[in-house]
């Protein structure tokens, strides 16, 4: 028996609103703020070339590993996924699957980006997969669809791409010199010259980071010394945060000077191998945290993921592919260690720290509070809900978690962390959950009924306090 799913207008203008005073804090004060979306993966190539998308496949398919994840789940065939089908059979194959995502942010997600900004108000399925896609390609020949107008229409004010300390900017200042009104800003994220994972690879690395710099690296001081150069580099064209992702988070406290003698050697090729990569790892951090601190930064904490668990997806598909998962390290001790250390000396900056293991949310929201200070806001704060966890529950448990041991209401707010333009969306999904929480503490007599001032704290999460923090 076919699934049908009768074509009715998907989400209306109330989803996710289940009072009177969400809605009146939703429409009178969250709708309509401007977007700081400070994290996430788009391509700056992409953004300043402003060229038009070959498919919907191409601007909602490629390279969304959630999406992959559950067509693997639902049991398409890889070639479907990953391979070299049509864009059309590709899609056919999502839109199989979409009406099997039932509570699966999936299926909110994708339903809300067909909304906004395609204006498609149905419910995707195989029955209707040739139509949408044939309107979705249509409205993508429009200029309207260009990539910076599509980032126009979600009125994003500011985005943060991930870029290598190797990059060297070209997009970034293209579009810094241009007419386009959104500031696109670079942030730094120097994991592939912390992490050893492929001795080979690292080297590989290191060769791109001599190349952009001219210098030779053949010790550890060299290595920071080109990483500095990087991050002054970074900072002339405009970022502001730097971002770090951990499987676990390293001790700040092994490196010794046999080690660095060791690493020397390792770089100039008289050793395959480097026996300790957690001390390496560990040192650079510190080091690093003391740079951004001098430049000001914002510096981002990603921990509690395990990376690339399938070897045989690995070696055929590589990174970032949808073969990821939440993993149990247990980070909380030696986080501290170094933020302590660092405050000690009066150099801890502005930090954010997203947690992928809910396990840990007490703890590192308990974590953060104990380094603010200095006069501004929730100086450490515990960030956004994260990549698994970004759906309601998750975002729930997070600001509930936020709210009974910190401050929500100097909480920076929510962000895309994606590889699409359309995932802005998100925000307004945020937004409305956001004012559906609020507003039902208000109908509950839990917090005061001043629609005025929980507005103005709405707005604060929704844009300001990221404004402030990140000194955009």
């Amino acid at each position: 028996m076919k699934l049908s799913i009768k074509n009715k207008e998907v989400f209306g203008e109330l989803f996710l609103l289940e009072s009177a005073k969400a809605e009146n804090l939703y429409f009178g004060y969250a709708k309509e703020m401007p977007i700081i979306d400070y994290h996430n993966h788009l391509e700056p190539e992409v953004i300043s070339s402003n060229q038009h998308f070959r498919s919907p496949t191409a601007i909602w398919l490629d390279g969304d590993h959630y999406k992959w994840r559950a067509m693997r789940n639902f049991g398409i065939e890889e070639q479907f996924i990953s391979g070299k089908i049509s864009d059309l059979d590709k899609f056919r194959k999502w839109a199989e699957v979409v009406p099997y995502t039932l509570r699966n942010p999936l299926f909110h997600w994708t339903h809300l980006e067909l909304k906004k900004p395609f204006g498609i108000h149905e419910y995707l399925s195989l029955k209707n997969a040739d139509s949408i896609y044939h309107q979705m390609n249509e409205s993508l020949q429009n200029p309207d669809f260009l990539p910076q107008a599509i980032i126009q229409n979600f009125s994003v004010d500011s985005l943060c791409t991930t870029d290598d300390p190797a990059d060297d900017l070209e997009y970034h200042k293209a579009l810094k010199n241009s007419s386009f009104k959104t500031k696109i800003l670079p942030a730094f994220r120097p994991d592939s010259y912390l992490n050893i994972t492929d001795p080979e690879q690292y080297i590989s690395g290191i060769r791109k980071l001599e190349n952009i710099s001219g210098i030779s690296i053949e010790s550890v001081s060299d290595l920071l010394s080109v990483l500095q150069s990087r991050i002054n580099y970074f900072a002339e064209t405009g970022a502001k945060i730097a971002d770090h992702g951990f499987e676990y988070f390293p001790d700040t406290t092994k490196w010794t000077t046999d080690l660095e003698s060791e690493f020397s050697e390792f770089l100039k090729g008289n050793n395959p191998i480097f026996s300790d990569p957690e001390a390496l790892c560990g040192y650079l951090l510190k080091e690093l945290c003391k740079m951004y601190a001098e430049k000001g930064w914002v510096q981002q904490f990603h921990v509690g993921a395990t990376r690339n668990n399938n070897s045989e997806m690995l070696r055929k598909i590589g990174i970032n592919a949808g073969y990821d998962a939440i993993g149990e390290q247990y980070f909380a001790q030696r986080m501290s260690a170094l933020l302590d250390e660092l405050n000690s000396a009066g150099q801890l900056t502005k930090t954010i720290i997203y947690n992928l293991n809910p396990t840990f949310n007490e703890v590192l929201a308990s974590l953060a509070g104990n380094f603010n200070e200095g006069g501004i806001k929730s100086k450490v704060q515990f960030g956004a809900a994260w990549w698994f966890l970004d759906q309601l529950d998750g975002m729930k448990k997070q600001m509930n978690t936020l709210s009974n041991i910190g401050l929500i209401s100097t909480f920076v707010g929510m962000l895309t962390d994606s590889r699409s333009l359309l995932s802005f969306s998100r925000h307004d999904y945020f937004r409305r959950l956001l004012c559906n929480m609020f507003g039902e503490e208000i109908e509950r007599g839990m917090i005061p009924d001043d629609e005025e001032w929980i507005g103005k704290i709405i707005q604060d999460i929704c844009y300001h306090n990221a404004k402030n923090y990140f000194e955009i």
